[in-house]
């Protein structure tokens, strides 16, 4: 190893922990070479790259000059050891700095669980070997596993607990056995607002039962041999009776089936996370709840709008606006009694709810109507409440939308320009 620097000594040090025997050097002399089977230039000094690609040419001796791939004749991966795991990266030398930031990314969602974890799926492996389990009846066993909460019980230092939970999965190798149904939040359309759960599960999925908004995106992200069902409910459309929708998850689950219902959204914000929850249980259905970001809190702040804000706001309130009459007069009453006010589903009655909230509001309180927010197709259309029925029949809004009213919506307009060069996945328009 060549040069005296903190790469030179990393890359020393991963060499002693793969069992190389490593020679330092801070400077090429004479003889430096002679007996080594390969070399690593880390020194970043020209001249002396092209002694060393010289003689270990000449000697046929691997060289790997850093940042000159031209000068290399092996390329070291970037690597994640979590042993007996290891996973490689490379980029065939085209970016170095690329091949570690993906370490980085690999290390911080494969932990140190990993490590004990393959070893008791490898315990489990030779166990049904020496019990003859046919291959076929195997894999869900390790399947199985990993969508256990095996690996949290590891990540939480509860080996023995893991350890009885894989004994228990194993011993039940060759029967059948249910499966269970996750209600996942898709969270408002951006795939990068998917969390760490859902992407996990999608990817797990035998079967996948999705609402009509969720993006062709978001579903990329699963399993590919899982089977997609639209289950959508569209207004004026033919859409999935509720009850059908149960059926199918039940009937799905007892078949041995990892399902996922991806909802827009929360599951349990105006999406009937709740009704499907209770069905599940009662028909003995194992049911695992994965929130997901909702539109009501992600549509104003993609838009720019903080739903409270010092000096500005202090409260708000979330409802439905699919029939402004389903809430009869407590409308004028939430209206009155918060500072902003956040309607999902507005548009198939904009106008008569507008007019109820401007009743009440009087028709200059600031209004933004957020449409397909955190999308490619994100739009936001601001206007007083007395204008924004108007406003959205005039420019053609389509949803879905969510209405904000409240004076938050103008509280950050002089930063708009400033807060849309954001790099944050919520794009602030």
């Amino acid at each position: 190893m060549l040069g005296d620097n903190r790469l030179a000594r990393e890359k020393a040090e991963l060499l002693r922990a793969a069992g190389a025997q490593v020679r330092e050097h801070a400077q090429r002399q004479p003889g430096d070479l002679l007996g080594v089977r390969l070399v690593i230039d880390a020194s970043g000094d020209e001249e002396l790259n092209r002694g060393v690609w010289a003689e270990a040419e000449e000697r046929g001796i691997l060289v790997n000059v850093l940042d000159r791939p031209e000068r290399c004749r092996f390329i070291a991966p970037a690597l994640v050891n979590r042993d007996p795991l290891l996973i490689a990266i490379s980029t065939s030398g085209e970016s170095p700095f690329l091949a570690a930031a993906l370490r980085l990314r690999l290390e911080s969602w494969l932990g140190a669980e990993w490590g004990p974890f393959v070893r008791l799926l490898g315990e489990v492996r030779r166990r049904l070997r020496q019990q003859g389990a046919a291959l076929a009846d195997q894999v869900p066993v390790y399947r199985r596993l990993l969508n256990s909460p095996l690996l949290a019980l590891l990540r939480a230092g509860r080996a023995a607990e893991g350890t009885r939970l894989a004994d228990s999965i194993a011993g039940a190798v060759g029967s059948a056995q249910p499966g269970r149904v996750a209600l996942v939040g898709a969270g408002p359309g951006a795939p990068e607002l998917l969390t760490v759960a859902a992407r996990e599960l999608l990817l797990a999925a035998d079967i996948i039962f999705h609402d009509a908004l969720v993006g062709s995106d978001i579903l990329a992200l699963a399993n590919p041999q899982a089977e997609r069902i639209d289950v959508g409910k569209r207004g004026g459309r033919v859409s999935t009776e509720q009850s059908a929708i149960h059926q199918a998850l039940v009937e799905a689950a007892r078949a041995g089936k990892e399902v996922v219902r991806l909802k827009g959204g929360d599951p349990y914000v105006f999406g009937r996370g709740g009704e499907e929850a209770l069905a599940l249980a009662q028909a003995g259905v194992e049911v695992l709840v994965v929130p997901g970001v909702s539109s009501a809190l992600a549509a104003p702040a993609a838009a720019g709008i903080p739903v409270t804000m010092r000096g500005v706001a202090s409260s708000f309130a979330v409802a439905t606006a699919h029939s402004s009459d389903a809430l009869g007069p407590r409308l004028e009453a939430l209206a009155r009694s918060v500072d902003t006010l956040v309607l999902m589903m507005p548009l198939a009655d904009l106008k008569r709810t507008a007019a109820r909230l401007e009743a009440v509001l009087g028709g200059n309180r600031p209004a933004a109507l957020v449409c397909s927010a955190t999308t490619p197709a994100q739009s936001v259309l601001r206007s007083s409440l007395a204008q924004i029925a108007a406003a959205a029949s005039a420019g053609g809004v389509r949803g879905p939308a969510v209405l904000v009213v409240g004076e938050v919506v103008q509280a950050l307009a002089a930063a708009q320009g400033l807060m849309a060069a954001s790099t944050s996945p919520i794009k602030l328009r």
